[in-house]
């Protein structure tokens, strides 16, 4: 079989784990595959550090210098690792010019038919390549909105570790490229050696969501247009019964309206947002406190601990009483 050339993109200020983490987890998945007496290279596969600067010193975030080689080909599976990213306040734009060999790299690489895979806020290299637009995307749940705002016709699936849309994938925050090297571990050599490889390197292979991480507290505010102000006015009324008449005349507008101008500026519907708010709020009070789920349940809006359970669990991915039990502090109720 030809061999598949793996590519992963190394540039000023990239994260230096997020390229050595994807290296390490297959040369780890090679050795099980060995061990294993499996095929290790049933399509020959190559994996390299390739950079596309003058010189072949590249210093990534934190000052640590690594050596990648020029680009021999384009490869069949190119890897984007992320940047340091300086919170709220970061500068994309800024980061994003000074990226501008990378991402002409990224869009030809994708042009010559490579898959392209980001880690993380990778994914703004490629939005910047034109790579997202009208595809469906992840990132850091931290920057997602900012990610939509920069590439608006782009389905944000934030909940999601990795989003595969075409020949093109997508990755949550930082350890989410474990995630990932798995599923490609799992495609190049099979399930079994990535299940191996996943308790060799204790590494959680049975993730489903990034949604249980959401700290609401981190993420960037709203601002003032009329979605945020529509949301706000959600936050702040979580434990009502959802009346879509009732938010729309309070801003004075139609229930059709209110609908259009919502999803149009936050990609989502008043409801959804509501649930997921509700969501949020129930996590913060299942890890904080010891109120029993149906109390909980009330708290945020929901009269029928049941209904409130199976929106929970398919919203995060755990129970409310699995959820507090990982992430609860102090002691637990049973």
């Amino acid at each position: 079989m030809a061999t598949v050339r793996i590519a992963i993109l190394a540039y000023p200020g990239c994260f230096a784990s997020e390229v050595f983490g994807v290296l390490d987890v297959l040369t780890i998945g090679r050795h099980v595959a060995d061990g294993a007496a499996v095929d290790a290279d049933p399509a020959g596969v190559v994996v390299e550090v390739v950079g596309v600067r003058s010189s072949p010193r590249i210093e990534t975030s934190g000052g640590v210098g690594l050596v990648a080689r020029a680009p021999s080909g384009p490869p069949d599976v190119l890897v984007v690792p992320g940047f340091e990213p300086r919170g709220p306040r970061t500068d994309f734009d800024g980061v994003l010019a000074g990226l501008a060999p990378e991402v002409a790299y990224v869009r030809g690489a994708h042009e010559s038919g490579a898959q392209v895979v980001s880690v993380c806020v990778g994914a703004f290299l490629l939005a910047e390549a034109g790579l997202l637009a009208g595809r469906r995307a992840t990132t850091s749940w931290v920057f997602a909105r900012a990610l939509a705002e920069r590439s608006p016709t782009t389905e944000m699936q934030v909940e999601e570790l990795v989003v595969r849309d075409g020949g093109v994938t997508t990755t949550a925050a930082f350890s989410a490229m474990y995630d990932f090297t798995l599923q490609l571990l799992a495609e190049q050599r099979g399930a079994d050696v990535a299940r191996r490889t996943a308790r060799v390197a204790l590494l959680d292979d049975a993730r489903g969501s990034q949604t249980p991480y959401v700290d609401g507290e981190l993420l960037p505010p709203a601002g003032s247009s009329f979605g945020a102000g529509v949301q706000r006015w959600l936050r702040h009324h979580l434990d009502d019964p959802f009346d879509l008449r009732r938010v729309a005349a309070e801003f004075n507008v139609s229930p059709r309206t209110l609908t259009r101008r919502f999803a149009a500026e936050t990609g989502q519907s008043a409801l959804r947002y509501l649930q997921s708010q509700r969501v949020r709020r129930a996590q913060h009070l299942l890890a904080t406190t010891q109120q029993p789920v149906a109390e909980v349940a009330r708290r945020v809006g929901y009269g029928d601990a049941a209904t409130f359970s199976q929106l929970f669990r398919r919203t995060v991915g755990l129970s409310p009483r699995d959820y507090r039990a990982q992430f609860g502090a102090g002691d637990r109720l049973r």
